[in-house]
């Protein structure tokens, strides 16, 4: 079987890739009989000659590969029919700006394998960028509030070269005694906190969190449970709270009267209550000042986030009172960031992680007649019709919906 890494053609630029020169070494290592390929790139992080050096074949041409591996969308022009196409396609939640690439992937045959769909038995995501996401969403922030109150100054992530050098810039600021509240308990919540562990700031809990005060910074890891409550007053767990949203309310302003620095790691599943709404930020007790909204909900969970920001220019400023963006340099602004595409601006260690993923959970399925059935759950299309998984976006691609 053959193999493509194809180039990344959308707009603005994405320096990541599926598989770093060192992994697909690993892959060439342990699959020795597929036949890999790169395809040539003048924007990809790691060079041409990187992967030469590491024994892959660089070419202008693929079209002979029979499994495609990608990070965005590819565009509809540069699709090649009847092949096996893994990349982010931003289609499964019926996104209407790319309806008419879905339609275009039935039109030309194709096998469409969303990396979001590639999941275990339970749904859990095999793989990812959310770890990177948190990392660079956490060092955000900080960057803001320097930024913001000129106290101290950070290089944009995006000039760095790995997460450590992000830490070594994080570890010569000087922080002041903020509270800092992080919610999730996924892998972007999980890399924010390596970042807030990597600066020695004090992991507290929920009670001493709420109750008192430090004369350093801290920080509070928030799970759901902990941020909303049953409305009949019950306590049951996670899974309840996933599988009836309706019956529970958010408890998140008793975190908003003491926090500071809000990093915004959670899942937000349909229906559930939003952490805090325009009414909320007007309350006198509304402390929060900073906002790294790695989740990047926009007009939802987090009402200070009415739209994403961008790499170029990460940061503005909302106006509770207003309801409107304002300069983030405002007195009264709570200053926001909301990057929706965090993991860009750290593509090494990104694309090295993605990779190993993907090698340990992806790969071997095309060699072990895909025996824990990940390709059967992750395929979108097929025969140039949707899969039956997949087959409620079917009134998307007809215009329906």
């Amino acid at each position: 079987m053959k193999f493509g890494i194809i180039k990344e053609r959308k707009n603005p630029p994405d320096r990541r890739v599926v598989f770093s020169p060192s992994k697909l070494q690993e892959f060439k290592n342990q699959f020795s009989t597929a036949v890999l390929k790169v395809e040539h790139s003048d924007i990809r992080v790691f060079s041409d000659e990187q992967y030469r050096n590491s024994g892959i074949e660089v070419t202008e041409d693929i079209s002979d590969c029979d499994v495609l591996f990608g990070v965005k969308e590819v565009p509809i022009a540069a699709l090649i029919p009847n092949k096996k196409y893994f990349f982010f396609s931003h289609t499964i939640k019926k996104q209407p700006y790319n309806r008419a690439l879905l339609k275009a992937i039935l039109d030309k045959n194709i096998e469409l394998y969303d990396h979001e769909t590639i999941t275990k038995v339970n749904g859990a995501r095999l793989i990812g960028f959310g770890r990177y996401a948190g990392i660079v969403g956490a060092y955000n922030g900080f960057r803001a509030i320097g930024l913001k109150t000129e106290k101290f100054s950070l290089p944009k992530a995006e000039t760095l070269d790995s997460q450590k050098e992000l830490i070594d810039a994080l570890n010569k600021i000087n922080l002041t005694n903020i509270k800092i509240l992080l919610t999730g308990n996924g892998k972007v919540a999980y890399g924010a906190k390596e970042m807030l562990d990597a600066m020695n700031i004090k992991n507290v809990s929920i009670e001493d969190y709420l109750s008192k005060d430090y004369d350093e910074a801290v920080y509070c890891f928030a799970d759901v449970l902990d941020y909303n409550k049953r409305k009949d007053g019950k306590i049951i767990n996670n899974r309840d709270f996933y599988t009836n949203p309706e019956a529970y309310e958010a408890n998140f302003m008793r975190f908003a009267k003491t926090t500071d620095f809000f990093i915004a790691g959670h899942f937000f599943g349909d229906g559930s209550p939003y952490l805090f709404t325009r009414t909320d930020a007007k309350h006198p007790d509304f402390n929060i000042k900073y906002v790294a909204d790695v989740s990047c909900d926009i007009d939802g969970p987090v009402a200070s986030t009415i739209r994403p920001s961008t790499i170029a220019e990460p940061i503005y400023g909302y106006d509770a009172e207003a309801e409107m963006e304002v300069d983030y340099k405002d007195e009264n602004a709570i200053v926001v960031m909301a990057v929706d595409n965090l993991p860009c601006e750290l593509p090494k260690d990104a694309s090295e992680g993605f990779g190993e993923m993907f090698l340990q959970n992806v790969i071997p399925a095309f060699f072990n007649n895909d025996k824990d059935g990940v390709l059967a759950r992750a395929k979108m299309t097929a025969n140039g019709k949707l899969t039956e998984r997949f087959s409620y976006l079917q009134n998307y691609i007809d215009g329906k919906e």
